[in-house]
């Protein structure tokens, strides 16, 4: 049999970063789609292939939700980049179906995702089998994480189901098994375990990757969903790859298939250079009105909320984190407030641009209000507790649980209304030494309300003591609208609820 070969250019959480900038400021930065895809070359034997998370995550994502209306413009974009075949990312369900339709319904790529059921029904994004030019038969097969079920509103998913992802693709390789020479995953869903050494990272079903590869015999696995550079190896038989997020860079992965078998390499590939300037002209319209409704100043600070190592922040505590806190408490009139470090905290600057609130709080987070006991927010504090560890030479550092298999800066929580301190010379689970509200020791039969974002209430990031807590209200306007409500009543004086906490 003759040696027959396949390229594949990888993308994954690209979050709406098109065009090659951050949305800090105006200089060109080495990301964004348009700068990798420029480096794309096709011909009948290459697939194009993206990973989710297309349509939340950047100020252009967030102009085109609520400026346009609709998707499409994303699909045009992913059109004339020669995307072949994309599936579908937890956060690509923000908007609710009828906005992620308005992106799929132009898309040219055909859609895999193997565990996104029509209710009651069958596969609504089924894998598919692409025969190359040179005869090469390939199937795909595209999952997401499920826990979509737990942090999405259940009306964003209205009309589908979100099952079992390893089920699924057990059950479309046996479909696919006689049909196929190569099979390829597409999973929106990172490793539970080190890739080097093996060990488990995570005990949670959020991430599963190295379970598919145990347990099925996928030739290659394209992953995401994690922001983590794996640049490609074998895991178990099965050739996994990720990138980085933002368009930061792509995977170029080669496979050659023959009598003798299956040879799997690929190249790591920073975004660089120029962009097709074709693109950039014909997209310029919505580049520059989503530029000119960032601009749009919303308030004025006495000085800026500068932002500090994450480090520092967490320790000593942050100005920004004061303020997403108080417009919690003020938009949900709850005794208690949490909310959480970012992993790339931008700051305000003294004159607020709505750029500068999408930049400081980027998420799609809406707020529960919660009704909790002591000992479930002593067990929340426990948990972000474990944020800190000490160096050999007794300096504070970060815990490698937070920096490993993902950096998870934003799994680190403050909580207003009440005052605290770790002492992290005792054990994981034992560091809350100080717990006081409005002065008197809290008990753990103690009861509060407390708001959180949509996200945390849902338990994720190791705080499954707020699942079943009763919910005192739903609140459905983003945070990123909040703030910038509190920005307009207030102007440059805004009250803040300092948060009153002591690391040692």
């Amino acid at each position: 049999m003759d040696e027959k070969k396949l390229t594949i250019y990888f993308t994954s959480d690209l979050h709406g970063y098109i065009y090659p900038t951050d949305y800090r400021g105006q200089g060109e930065k080495e990301l964004g789609l348009f700068k990798c895809a420029s480096r794309f070359r096709k011909d009948g034997n290459t697939l194009v292939i993206d990973g989710g998370d297309i349509l939340q995550g950047s100020p252009l994502g967030a102009f085109c939700h609520d400026t346009i209306g609709s998707a499409a413009r994303f699909a045009e974009m992913m059109n004339r980049c020669g995307y072949d075949y994309v599936t579908l990312g937890n956060h690509d369900f923000n908007y609710g179906m009828p906005y992620l339709d308005s992106y799929l319904n132009v898309l040219k790529a055909r859609c895999v995702c193997e565990n996104v059921r029509w209710d009651e029904a069958g596969v609504r994004f089924p894998a598919r089998i692409h025969t190359l030019e040179n005869g090469l038969r390939v199937g795909i097969i595209g999952i997401v994480t499920d826990y979509v079920n737990i942090w999405e509103k259940p009306e964003h998913l209205a009309g589908i189901a979100i099952t079992d992802p390893i089920p699924a693709v057990a059950a479309a390789l046996e479909r696919l098994r006689d049909q196929v020479d190569l099979t390829v995953g597409i999973y929106h869903g990172g490793f539970e375990r080190d890739l080097a050494t093996g060990r488990v990272l995570s005990a949670t079903r959020e991430n599963v990757a190295y379970r598919i590869c145990q347990e099925l015999d996928l030739d290659i696995l394209l992953t995401g969903h994690q922001h983590m550079s794996v640049p490609g190896q074998l895991v178990s038989g099965t050739f996994v790859v990720q990138p980085s997020d933002k368009g930061q860079e792509f995977l170029r992965v080669e496979a050659a298939v023959s009598g003798g078998g299956k040879r799997f390499s690929s190249e790591t590939v920073p975004a660089h250079g120029e962009c097709r300037a074709d693109w950039l002209a014909e997209f310029a319209d919505m580049e520059r009105g989503a530029q000119a409704w960032l601009d749009q100043v919303v308030g004025h600070l006495e000085t800026p909320m500068l932002p500090d190592t994450p480090l520092r922040m967490a320790a000593e505590g942050s100005a920004l984190a004061d303020l997403f806190n108080t417009v919690q408490l003020a938009a949900s009139g709850a005794q208690l407030s949490v909310t959480s470090l970012a992993n790339d905290a931008a700051g305000l600057p003294q004159t607020v641009r709505r750029r500068d609130i999408l930049n400081a709080y980027p998420y799609t987070n809406t707020l529960t209000v919660l009704e909790i006991t002591g000992a479930v927010l002593r067990r929340a504090m426990e948990r972000s507790a474990e944020y800190f560890t000490r160096n050999a030479d007794g300096s504070l550092r970060v815990s490698d649980c937070f920096l490993e298999p993902k950096v998870e800066h934003y799994n680190y929580d403050y909580y207003a209304g009440v005052t605290y301190a770790y002492d992290i010379a005792r054990p994981v689970g034992e560091r809350v030494v100080e717990l006081t509200f409005n002065g008197t020791p809290v008990k753990d039969t103690d009861v509060f309300t407390a708001c959180l974002s949509s996200y945390r209430a849902s338990g994720t990031g190791g705080y499954d003591g707020y699942v079943g807590c009763p919910i005192v209200r739903e609140i459905g306007t983003e945070m990123s609208d909040l703030l910038l409500d509190y920005f307009k009543r207030y102007g440059g004086e805004l009250p803040l609820a300092r948060g009153e906490f002591r690391v040692f």
